[in-house]
């Protein structure tokens, strides 16, 4: 197909201006090698996760779902092993009853966590839900601070980075479990790479061997040729309906790591005594699998779409996180709009290009966990999908979107074009 046939396509089919197509074309031209630099990822990342579903014998049978507790669920044992020897865990707990990212990092911090003991952030202040897990913003009922826990965080030094100095005096007095995140989150910083997780967790453990490293994954799956736990961390947990989900898995997610921190995770997530061997799968296993397999090329298809976003916001004047020359380690790009408006118009363009509910107008709202109104759109074959293209920022200066996913790059590429639209009209 030509050039000109594509145009047509966006002219004729979707109403946009040639301008538009023509400022994301020459993007996309300058964008070649740095797309090559992804795809060699995705082909590592295809075969480590094709290599574990053989080296554990995946079979049909297994597909087939358990009733009642679910003791001898086959699927569900394999589907754990499988994702244990992708992630290079001693043991993974992958469950659909596991509502969310926040959930799975929930059960990690209350299974590991004890009255008395201490928690540090070091990435500064985690994500919006998880602060209110812990306690210091929203309810008070059933948080960590209210169960005893002494937590403190750690800001990051202007630009990002992780305040050495700082983290070596907190370290000075005992700490239990050291958070990491490595997403952007709702804030004005890029992901942190692996290398650069390693870097911290060597620190922290060269001071206190003992404390537990837990890593927040979500958003980073597949992104590198390694995962947190390749690089020291001893726990790290994350959401099925965002990389690892593959735009396929229906809901759930995971925790990987030590097997001992693990065992307990479990414990806690069902009962003591009961762990592993217990809980159904509800069917889920196919998908769950089926969205794996495919994660490794779906994750990079998110990333070229928000290498494009970027490519192009940079060269209309705007500030992104992460900036085009660095590295990335997430698939979220965020974009300072620095008005109100027009980041509302910047999602209601992204829900334009949605596969489902396209038609919808999303509306600024008091989401659950949240303690700023939230804009989202999320238009995707799994509600609240992160994986499948969508957008969503918080109604607080500078009043920064934060674009993500795309289960094919063509519709990240149309987002970007009914982006453009939206801010000419908005201007």
């Amino acid at each position: 197909m030509k050039n000109k046939d594509l145009h047509d396509i966006y002219l004729s089919s979707f109403g946009i201006r040639e301008e538009a197509i023509e400022r994301v074309s020459t993007a996309e031209a300058g964008l070649k090698d740095r797309f090559q630099a992804l795809e060699d990822i995705r082909s590592y990342n295809q075969l480590k996760v094709l290599h574990a579903f053989q080296d554990n014998r995946l079979s049909q049978a297994d597909f087939f779902s358990a009733t009642g507790y679910g003791y001898g669920d086959s699927g569900r044992d394999k589907t754990e092993a499988i994702f244990r020897d992708v992630f290079r865990a001693q043991a993974c707990i992958v469950r659909p009853s596991i509502a969310s990212g926040t959930h799975a990092l929930s059960t990690v911090l209350f299974a590991l966590l004890s009255k008395g003991d201490r928690m540090l952030a070091v990435t500064g202040q985690p994500y919006d839900t998880l602060q209110e897990v812990i306690g210091v913003k929203g309810e008070e009922v059933g948080t960590l601070l209210e169960k005893g826990i002494d937590y403190s965080a750690i800001p990051l030094l202007e630009g990002g980075a992780i305040d050495y100095e700082a983290l070596d005096l907190a370290l000075k007095d005992p700490v239990h479990l050291v958070e990491l995140q490595r997403s952007t989150g709702y804030t004005d910083r890029r992901a942190f790479t692996i290398d650069e997780l390693g870097q911290a967790i060597s620190f922290i453990k060269d001071r206190q061997p003992e404390a537990i490293v837990m890593v927040d994954n979500c958003y980073g799956e597949f992104t590198e040729t390694r995962e947190p736990l390749e690089v020291g961390a001893d726990i790290m947990a994350g959401s099925l309906i965002k990389n690892p989900g593959g735009g396929i898995a229906v809901s759930g997610g995971y925790i990987a790591g030590r097997e001992d921190l693990v065992t307990r995770c479990m414990n806690h997530l069902t009962a003591p005594g009961l762990g592993k061997d217990t809980g159904l799968t509800f069917g889920t296993t196919r998908t769950t699998l089926q969205g794996l397999f495919l994660a490794p090329h779906v994750t990079i298809e998110a990333l070229k779409g928000a290498l494009l976003f970027c490519k192009v916001y940079e060269e209309m004047g705007y500030t992104c996180y992460p900036a085009m020359d660095d590295p990335r380690s997430d698939i979220i790009q965020a974009i300072a709009l620095e008005d109100p408006d027009r980041l509302i118009a910047f999602v209601r363009a992204i829900q334009k290009a949605a596969s489902v509910g396209a038609e919808v107008v999303p509306y600024p709202w008091s989401m659950p966990g949240y303690s700023d109104q939230v804009i989202m759109a999320s238009g995707g074959f799994i509600d609240g999908s992160s994986i499948e293209v969508s957008a969503d920022g918080p109604l607080r200066p500078p009043y920064i979107a934060y674009y993500q996913g795309g289960l094919v790059y063509e519709q990240a590429k149309l987002a970007l074009l009914f982006s453009l639209e939206s801010l000419v009209k908005e201007s």
